[in-house]
């Protein structure tokens, strides 16, 4: 806590109590914490890629850049304008023509061009038709137009011009002369056709088979009279296709017939040769003499064969059956009759028997009668037998001999097919030469016929009539494009100032860049009369950016208001200084006792800004040459002592990394509610960051246009590195209207004021600050800077 007030008087006071420690420290007192959150500067976010913010940063780019962007769009829109004005008027005429789809083969329906596979395919080939050099060789020839003067001249450009006067005449220039004028006629003819195929334009309408011939130039009447002729031009090289192909066609027939007929005269050579080498009768029968005997053979082979199987079977049946009873043996009249008599005289010597002996002579003359007619029927069976056998070796001999008849017209047979094979060979070969030939010689007929039929696929729709009014220049058109491309181009130039400039101007920057919140914005501002006397104007817009970072330094931690301060900044001039005297004063008017200590030992300011003198200060603190009490010096405003920065020093970054700066700060927290230290700018300074590792908390001060990013990034970063506090960021100087990120900052600076400036945004202030005067302005507060 702090100790009781005393009578001190300090060189620069004005007699007022001042708090002094009973017993004054000698040792650093260590750092009071009040749990501020730690940014890394390494955790930096990067820019949002979402839809919005890149919509936003177009909008904002375009809204900060408008006047570059205005006027570029305004310049070429001028450029446009002059150009409408000078450029010759160019007058357009259309043709329009049909192109019928080919599907034509050689001489068929008396078309000889090759078929088109596609409707697609074929369009484009005629477009390009149209587009060929060939076709503008065609036309130029046709109208002349390499003889018109004024449409194969060119304009005469520079360097030909300066080439031109260092030409000399020579006496080879008359023996050359004819050589030069075909060069000159050549050269003619190049550029007419390129100037025609330069103002062509061959444009299909999509979905159908028309398209449109477009010539531009500056003579309307020849424009239409240049599209007429190139459609008919085109018209004429299509007949001129078909007729070529014709007489092609024509020509390429007559050598295929005269191939074809040597072709089948030779085959029908070879074919009769070879009838008559082999003696072949070509008959109409289905079938030949040998394959009619070979069938006839087969058949009676058949009957042979049924005949030899059954006379086998009688002879065998007979040769191996001794009985007489077979059939073969019954069905013999011989045989039977024998039988017959036999059984007769059996029945005769039986009956004879019953009366007779057996030796009886008429017993006996029976007897031998009946082995009579045994013998008898014996031979007979014998004969039988061997007839059959006879009939069989017949048989068997018939058809052995019709099997060798049957293998002698096989092989006659298969030799026949074998010269039949070769003969259809050759006669198919004669018949397929005769159809070929046929087929070609009525081909080459209907080409005869074909060819002087002037069919045509192209036709002309509607013809170029000469135009009323020039094509180009067309005047809002092109102020239109001109304007338009010159939006783009201010706009990239303004995208391309914005990627290549890394000076922090808002506060969106700021927050997207360091990672630090903002704890104010405090408006750019030229203090006319002060800089205090502009901060005891409540309405004023700085006063009311200083109390709103007031209001947020009090609740940046979740102790309130850290009690030692250390404003510093990354460069020069971004109003640090003005920031510490802002906020000193504001909470010295609210009624905490303040203590601001002007830090800058290289360049301090603070002492003219609030015009008192720097003859003692903190450097002689430091050194030990005196007490606080001798340093600290009175202000105008109450509740505000100040502490100048006193003689500079060779080596201010070896006075503040002593132990002194802790003590200075433990002892003043004692006597004051609060210090406030004016640091030097980071630069490339230890300073800063030593006095940020002694206090509690730093507030960085970013001057709006003049900060770069990698400088104050890299001040940032070094804080952290000496295991300082940044709070947040203050960015001083900023111009909302002409910046296209403020989003509100920078208004609304005066609600809630009256006409008679009775009270603050916030609150009255203290009774010392309303029985005090008006605190006097010094004659360096014009001085002051934002």
């Amino acid at each position: 806590m702090r100790g009781d007030l005393v009578e001190a008087g300090r060189p620069g006071g004005g007699g007022r109590n001042v708090p002094v420690p009973v017993e004054p420290r000698s040792v650093p007192a260590p750092r009071d914490s009040y749990g501020v959150g730690s940014y890394g500067v390494a955790d930096i976010p990067e820019e949002g890629s979402d839809l919005a913010g890149a919509i936003r940063r177009f909008v904002g780019v375009a809204l900060k850049w408008r006047k570059l962007i205005l006027a570029t769009a305004g310049a070429f829109g001028a450029l446009g304008a002059v150009y409408c004005f000078l450029a010759t008027p160019l007058y357009s005429a259309t043709v329009r023509i049909q192109i019928d789809r080919e599907a034509g083969k050689v001489v068929e329906g008396g078309m000889t061009s090759p078929t088109e596979i596609g409707g697609l395919e074929f369009q484009k080939t005629q477009h390009e038709l149209l587009r060929s050099r060939a076709m503008s060789e065609r036309v130029v020839a046709a109208m002349g137009l390499d003889q018109a003067p004024d449409f194969v001249s060119a304009k005469p450009s520079l360097l030909g011009s300066v080439l031109g006067l260092f030409s000399f005449g020579s006496s080879s220039d008359n023996e050359n002369a004819a050589d030069a004028q075909d060069a000159k006629e050549a050269a003619d003819r190049r550029r007419a056709v390129s100037r025609l195929r330069n103002d062509m334009v061959v444009k299909p309408l999509a979905g159908s088979r028309l398209v449109d011939i477009t010539y531009t130039d500056s003579n309307r009447a020849r424009s239409a009279a240049v599209a007429n002729a190139y459609a008919d031009a085109y018209v004429a090289s299509n007949l001129d296709r078909r007729f070529e192909a014709n007489s092609y066609a024509k020509v390429f027939l007559e050598d295929q017939l005269k191939q074809l007929k040597i072709r089948l005269e030779e085959s029908e050579k070879a074919m009769l040769a070879f009838a008559e080498r082999e003696n072949m009768v070509q008959t109409s029968d289905q079938q030949s003499i040998a394959e009619t005997n070979l069938s006839a053979a087969n058949a009676a082979l058949g009957v042979l064969i049924s005949s030899r199987i059954q006379a086998e079977q009688a002879w065998k049946q007979v040769d191996e059956t001794p009985s007489t009873s077979l059939p073969q043996l019954l069905n013999n009249k011989v045989i039977e009759g024998l039988r017959i008599q036999r059984n007769d005289l059996r029945r005769d010597y039986e009956e004879k028997l019953e009366t007779f002996k057996p030796n009886y002579p008429v017993m006996m003359e029976i007897s031998s009668k009946i082995s009579a007619v045994d013998k008898q029927i014996a031979a007979e069976v014998a004969t039988v037998r061997s007839a059959l056998k006879a009939g069989y070796e017949t048989s068997l001999r018939q058809e052995e001999q019709m099997q060798a008849r049957i293998t002698d017209l096989t092989t006659e047979v298969l030799e026949l097919q074998k010269k039949s094979i070769r003969y259809g060979i050759l006669k198919r070969e004669v018949d397929s030469n005769r159809s070929l030939y046929n087929n070609l010689l009525q081909r080459y007929k209907e080409v005869d016929v074909a060819g002087g039929v002037g069919t045509n696929n192209i036709f002309i729709v509607d013809r170029a009539a000469v135009p009323n009014s020039p094509s180009h220049p067309q005047f809002l058109k092109i102020i239109a494009i001109a304007l338009f491309g010159g939006l783009i181009v201010g706009f990239a130039a303004a995208y391309l100032i914005e990627m290549l400039d890394d000076r922090l101007r808002s506060p969106d920057d700021v927050e997207r860049s360091l990672g630090l919140p903002i704890l104010g914005v405090v408006p750019a501002s030229d203090f006319p009369e002060g800089l205090l006397t502009d901060l005891g104007n409540p309405r004023s817009p700085v006063a009311e950016a200083y109390r709103s970072l007031a209001t947020s330094l009090q609740f940046s931690t979740e102790h309130g208001l850290p009690r030692s301060i250390v404003v510093t900044s990354g460069g020069p001039s971004e109003g640090k200084s003005s920031t510490a005297i802002a906020l000193a004063r504001h909470f010295a008017v609210t009624g905490k006792t303040v203590l601001l200590v002007d830090a800058d030992m290289r360049r301090p300011s603070l002492h003219d800004k609030l015009g008192h003198s720097n003859s003692v200060g903190l450097s002689n603190y430091l050194t030990g040459m005196c007490p606080i009490q001798d340093v600290i010096q009175d202000t105008d405003v109450a509740n505000l002592w100040m502490v100048a920065s006193g003689p500079l020093p060779p080596n201010a970054a070896d006075i503040l990394g002593g132990t002194h700066i802790f003590s200075l700060i433990s002892v003043a927290l004692e006597m004051f509610d609060l210090v406030i230290i004016d640091s030097p700018p980071m630069l490339g300074l230890a300073d800063a960051q030593l006095l940020g590792a002694a206090a509690s908390a730093t507030v960085f001060v970013v001057g709006a246009g003049q900060a770069r990013r990698g400088l104050v990034r890299n001040s940032l970063t070094r804080l952290q590195m000496a295991r300082a506090t940044p709070l947040g960021i203050v960015l001083t100087k900023y111009d909302a209207r002409s910046s296209s990120y403020g989003y509100g900052y920078g208004y609304g600076h005066n609600y809630g004021y009256g006409q008679d400036n009775s009270h603050y945004s916030y609150g009255n202030p203290p009774p010392e600050a309303q029985e005090k005067p008006a605190p006097k302005k010094s004659d360096t507060d014009a001085s002051v800077a934002a």
